[in-house]
């Protein structure tokens, strides 16, 4: 398994917050009351000292009682209001979080299964999993926690500093003078957790793809008793992850003890200037409302530059994601549809015209491939495994684009036709067939609600499966389980004969659709391929050549080139490629 390597840039890389802020416009309203709230709650905090200090300098020394219960007052409205637009700015920003998340894990779900097959041959699942779940997850507290926080910190120290400066310049220096130091040990953390941050991103990743790929495949490794090699692949990525965040914890362990002494080293330093000036306070003019106001000053200012090293990590965390699930935005292997056309009528004609295709460039699978398919046929691809008969299929689908030539569906070319309408018109059943765990309709059906009950009913009984699914309990109703798990395999293929049926359409194509399932189950399968070829057009993959000796055309495929096309008698006759697989099989049923 290739490990994910990625690492962050700056913390605040503009393209990347400029993109981010595509997805908050819908809610222009709420960002910008989400804004001025911020900036209220940054002028709010310090206006509480100035207020204590003007009741302990007034009120207080001139026993001026009532003046010091109505300022009181003052102060606990002044808190209650405060509470209340801290709660509604939480809340906004949450909610405005939750709505941008929901969108951008939306919109990248879309993209996913716009993108064509060639995107997923190379891409781990488990890494799109991390994408749409923990990357997206991720990303929400760069909204709810990080980048609103942080500018809210931001402006409560610009307010503090403009109070403290207006108040007293000499006080305001002592009180600062610790902050190079505070803000050296703030840049180490930050650097340091920068790098922990991604490495333990990475093994996130790196966890999520070898867990998902190895649950998908499990019976390999147990078939090949693989258990414990696998184990101690797995304990070697979970300790990578393990050592990634005991180093975040090491930093954080480090930093806020430290930043908690240069703190109250600042604070007493400003208690021994600001009592020496109350004592000598005809000539320093500190008083004590002044000292203790300046006390809640330099609380109130190292606290949100301690919290901004730790929004630090989590705006960096979101930049890191947003990074990651805007380069999957970004994939350009998606399918291009710009096709209009669709017909109400398919007649079923394919014609491939010099196609060359490869997977990866210039390692051509398929070379030259013309092929004339009239409507109604019966064309059978037989050839050796890797001799091309899938991508003919894939291409006919287009899972995947054609280098060179024309592909064309009645004479109109495949990228003419509307995606939707060209699939719907090719029946597909594969060898291996894949069902969700959910019930036998929606398997059938996948959430098309214009497939009704009784067209599925109506595929059943043309593919020969209703018997089996009336005996199964709440019949179409009936949860197969994960990847099909409570059904047999010939069942699992039925219900894929039904998938490809019910759309009724015109190309049939079968991959080795009998090749997994028993004799029984053959031989209902073989009665019913027979109806549904009746009237189609059918393209036909078969290793067992007893399978499509009645075919109209038999294309023989030999590392990615045509070499013969006939009848099956006719090949045999000429004793070339179609007669020595045809040889070579009969020895092996000898």
């Amino acid at each position: 398994m290739e490990k994910e390597k990625v690492s962050s840039g700056n913390i605040i890389d503009w393209s990347v917050l400029s993109r981010l802020m595509r997805f908050v416009m819908p809610y222009k309203g709420r960002f910008i009351t989400v804004v001025v709230l911020t900036v209220l709650l940054g002028l709010l905090a310090p206006t509480r000292p100035f207020l204590i200090q003007y009741t302990l300098d007034n009120d207080v020394a001139s026993g001026n009682y009532q003046g010091m219960v109505n300022m009181m007052i003052v102060l606990l409205g002044l808190l209650i209001f405060h509470s209340v637009v801290q709660y509604v700015h939480t809340y906004l920003s949450g909610w405005l979080g939750q709505q941008v998340i929901r969108d951008i894990r939306s919109k990248l779900y879309q993209h996913i299964v716009s993108l064509r097959l060639k995107f997923f041959d190379k891409t781990p699942i488990g890494r799109l999993v991390t994408r749409t779940i923990s990357d997206v997850e991720t990303l929400s507290d760069v909204f709810s926690e990080g980048l609103a926080a942080m500018v809210g910190d931001l402006l409560q120290i610009i307010f503090i500093l403009a109070f403290m400066f207006s108040q007293d310049w000499r006080l305001a220096l002592v009180s600062l003078s610790t902050l190079p130091l505070l803000l050296i040990s703030t840049y180490i953390f930050k650097e340091k957790i920068k790098v922990t941050f991604n490495d333990v991103r990475n093994a996130v990743s790196n966890l999520n793809t070898f867990v998902q790929e190895h649950i998908t495949g499990m019976n390999i490794v147990q078939i090949f008793g693989s258990e414990k090699r696998e184990f101690e692949k797995f304990k070697e990525i979970n300790e990578e992850h393990k050592r990634a965040n005991l180093k975040s914890v090491l930093y954080y362990s480090i930093y806020f003890p430290v930043a908690e002494i240069i703190a109250a080293a600042g604070i007493g330093l400003l208690v021994w200037y600001g009592a020496k000036g109350v004592i000598n306070y005809d000539e320093t003019g500190i008083t004590i409302g002044k000292l203790i106001a300046f006390i809640m000053y330099i609380q109130m200012f190292f606290r949100p530059i301690r919290m901004i090293a730790d929004r630090y990590n989590t705006l960096q965390m979101g930049i890191v994601s947003s990074s990651r699930i805007l380069n999957l935005l970004d994939a350009t292997d998606d399918i291009q549809q710009n096709g209009k056309y669709k017909p109400d009528h398919v007649k079923g004609e394919v014609k491939f015209s010099h196609v060359w295709f490869a997977y990866n460039d210039a390692e051509y699978v398929l070379k030259d491939i013309n092929l004339d398919i009239k409507p109604g046929e019966t064309v059978a691809l037989v050839g050796a495994t890797g001799a091309g008969k899938s991508s003919i299929i894939n291409l006919l689908n287009r899972f995947y684009e054609i280098n060179r030539g024309s592909i064309q569906v009645d004479g109109i070319d495949l990228a003419d036709y509307e995606l939707g309408t060209l699939r719907k018109n090719i029946g597909v059943v594969l060898q291996d067939v894949f069902l969700f765990s959910d019930s036998i309709l929606n398997n059938i059906t996948l959430g098309n609600p214009e497939v009704t009950e009784e067209m599925v009913w109506h595929a059943a009984d043309v593919v020969g499966a209703r018997k089996f699914i009336e005996r199964l309990p709440g019949r179409l109703q009936y949860n197969v389980m994960e990847r099909g798990s409570t059904l047999s395999v010939g069942q699992r293929q039925l219900i894929s004969f039904i998938r490809a049926m019910v759309y009724n359409p015109k190309i049939l194509v079968l991959d080795e659709a009998t090749s997994s399932v028993d004799s029984e189950t053959e031989e209902l399968i073989q009665q019913a391929i027979g109806k549904m070829m009746s009237g189609r057009t059918s393209i036909v993959i078969a290793h067992r050549l007893s399978t499509i000796q009645k075919a109209n055309k038999i294309i023989v495929l030999d590392h990615g080139e045509i070499k013969e096309i006939g009848r099956h008698e006719e090949l045999l006759v000429r004793e070339g490629f179609y007669a020595q697989l045809h040889k070579m099989q009969y020895k092996e049923f000898v």
